[in-house]
C-alpha cells in the first residue's frame, strides 16, 4: 500500500517545501537510509506476542525478525554516521539515564536473564536514536517516515482482514480486530491507526498534503480503528488533536475552521448516535467490569500493596514482560515502578515534562502542533498501556516529537553569504549615516 503525503505527492525526493510561501526550508541532506532505519525501528517495536495468525508463526521466529530489525537499524545508522556526529537531545539523554537505571535494576537477575537481554535491546534502541539525532532538524521528514511505516503495518492488518475475516475478528478478543498476518493485538492496531490519523490531519491543516493523499491514509485507518474498539486510542486521538489544533488556532484560519466544524460534528454525533456510541464504548461489558478498567485496577492494587525492599522501591526488579503475578500491568507508570523503581518513574516523568515544556515554549507552528499531539497521546495512553520504560512504539512517538522540537542547525546561515567587507573611508561613513 503506497501513500503520498505532500502537496503533489510525498516521494522520496528531497523536500522542496521551502519554495512555497510560508513553508520552512528543508535541507536535502537526509540520506534515504535514514527512513529505512526508522522503519526497522518500527518493525522492532511491533512485539512478538499477540493473536493467532493465519499461518502460525513461532515466537522464536518473530523475535528473531524483530531483534534482527533492531540490529540492522543500528548497523545502518552507524554506516551512514561513521563519524558519530550527534546533536544534543535532552530526550535521548534522559533515555540514556533510564537505560542505566534499567541495567542496575536488572543486574541482580531477579527477573532472570531475560532482563539483561531486554537491557541489551534497549541499549541498541537508544544508541540508534543517538545516531539518528544528527538529522533531527525540526523538519517534517521523520513525520513522513513515521506515517509510511505504520501505514504499511496497517496495510498488513487490512490484508489479513480481507483474506481471513474470521482470523482477523476472533471470538477470543470479542470480535475486535487483530493482526491475522502478524500477531498484533487490538490496542496495538488502534494505537498505530490513531497516531497516523492525527499526524495526517495536522499535515492537511498545515497544507503539507492534499486531500486525496490524506484521505488514502485517514479513511482506512479510521475503519481499522473502529473495528478494534480501542477506547484509549480513540480518546488519545480526540484529545491529542484538540490540544494540537488549539495550539494553531491563533495563527491559522484553517485550524479555526477545522476546530469549529469538529465541535459541531461531535455535538451532532453525540446527540444523534448516543446509544450506538455508548454500546461501542462499553464493548458489551458490565458496568462493574468497565469501572474496574477491564480488571486492570485489581492488578494495580495488588502491585502497589506487594512488599518491596528499599532497593526494589528505588530501582525496581529489572526489565520484564510488563506483568505482575502473571497478569499484564497495562499502565506505563506502574510498569516502570515495578521494573525500574521510583528513579525510573522520575525519569519518565521528566521526559514528558521536558518535551511538553519545550513544546509550550516554541512559537506556534505545524511542527509544534505535531509534537503536542504525540506528547499528549502518549501521556493519555500511559494510563492504560505500558511501554514508556522500554523500547516501544511510545518511545518512538516521543522521539519523533523530540525531532520536531529540535531547532534547525541551518536556520542561522540562511541569510546572504558572507562577502568580504570593503574598506570605507571615515568621511564616506559619515555621509552614509546622514
Amino acid at each position: 500500500m503506497g501513500v503520498n503525503l505532500t502537496r503533489g505527492g510525498l516521494s522520496g525526493r528531497p523536500d522542496t517545501a521551502g519554495t512555497r510561501p510560508g513553508a520552512e526550508p528543508h535541507p536535502a541532506g537526509t540520506p534515504r537510509l535514514v527512513g529505512i532505519v526508522w522503519g526497522l525501528l518500527v518493525l522492532n517495536t511491533l512485539g512478538s506476542a499477540g493473536a493467532k495468525t493465519i499461518v502460525p508463526l513461532p515466537r522464536s521466529l518473530i523475535q528473531m525478525v524483530t531483534m534482527g530489525a533492531l540490529v540492522s537499524a543500528f548497523a545502518l545508522a552507524l554506516t551512514i554516521n561513521l563519524r558519530l556526529r550527534i546533536r544534543a537531545s535532552a530526550y535521548v539523554f534522559l533515555l540514556t539515564l533510564l537505560l542505566v537505571t534499567s541495567v542496575i535494576s536488572s543486574a541482580n537477575l531477579e527477573s532472570g536473564f531475560g532482563a539483561l537481554f531486554r537491557c541489551f535491546r534497549l541499549t541498541l534502541f537508544v544508541c540508534t536514536l543517538w545516531l539518528l539525532s544528527r538529522w533531527w532538524d525540526g523538519s517534517l521528514t521523520f513525520v513522513r517516515y513515521h506515517i509510511r511505516a505504520y501505514f504499511a503495518v496497517l496495510g498488513s492488518v487490512a490484508v489479513g482482514l480481507v483474506v481471513s475475516p474470521g482470523a482477523a475478528l476472533p471470538d477470543l478478543y470479542g470480535g475486535r480486530l487483530v493482526g491475522a498476518l502478524w500477531p498484533l493485538t487490538p490496542p496495538q492496531i488502534g494505537q498505530y491507526a490513531a497516531v497516523i490519523i492525527g499526524l495526517t490531519v495536522l499535515l492537511l491543516q498545515g497544507r503539507r498534503t492534499d486531500r486525496a493523499s490524506a484521505a488514502v491514509v485517514i479513511v482506512p485507518s479510521l475503519v481499522l480503528l473502529a473495528l478494534t474498539h480501542t477506547r484509549t486510542a480513540t480518546l488519545g486521538l480526540l484529545l491529542g488533536l484538540a490540544l494540537a489544533i488549539c495550539s494553531l488556532i491563533l495563527t491559522s484560519a484553517a485550524a479555526r475552521r477545522f476546530f469549529t466544524w469538529t465541535v459541531v460534528c461531535v455535538v451532532v454525533a453525540a446527540v444523534g448516535f448516543a446509544s450506538a456510541l455508548q454500546s461501542w464504548f462499553l464493548r458489551g461489558q458490565s458496568q462493574e467490569n468497565f469501572s474496574s478498567l477491564t480488571g486492570r485496577a485489581k492488578v494495580w492494587d495488588a502491585l502497589l500493596s506487594a512488599p518491596r525492599s528499599t532497593s526494589e522501591q528505588l530501582f525496581g526488579v529489572g526489565l520484564g514482560d510488563k506483568s505482575f503475578g502473571g497478569l499484564p500491568i497495562d499502565n506505563s507508570w506502574l510498569a516502570v515502578y515495578n521494573e525500574q523503581g521510583l528513579i525510573g518513574v522520575t525519569l519518565v516523568a521528566a521526559i514528558i515534562i521536558v518535551l511538553g515544556g519545550v513544546a509550550l515554549l516554541r512559537p506556534p507552528s505545524l511542527q509544534r502542533a505535531c509534537a503536542i499531539f504525540l506528547i499528549s497521546y502518549c501521556a493519555i495512553a500511559s494510563y492504560t498501556e505500558a511501554g514508556l520504560g522500554d523500547a516501544s512504539p511510545y518511545l518512538l512517538h516521543l522521539a519523533l516529537a523530540a525531532s520536531l522540537l529540535a531547532t534547525s542547525a541551518e536556520a542561522a546561515p540562511l541569510s546572504t553569504p558572507d562577502v568580504p567587507r570593503r574598506h570605507m573611508p571615515r568621511w564616506a561613513r559619515r555621509s552614509e549615516v546622514i
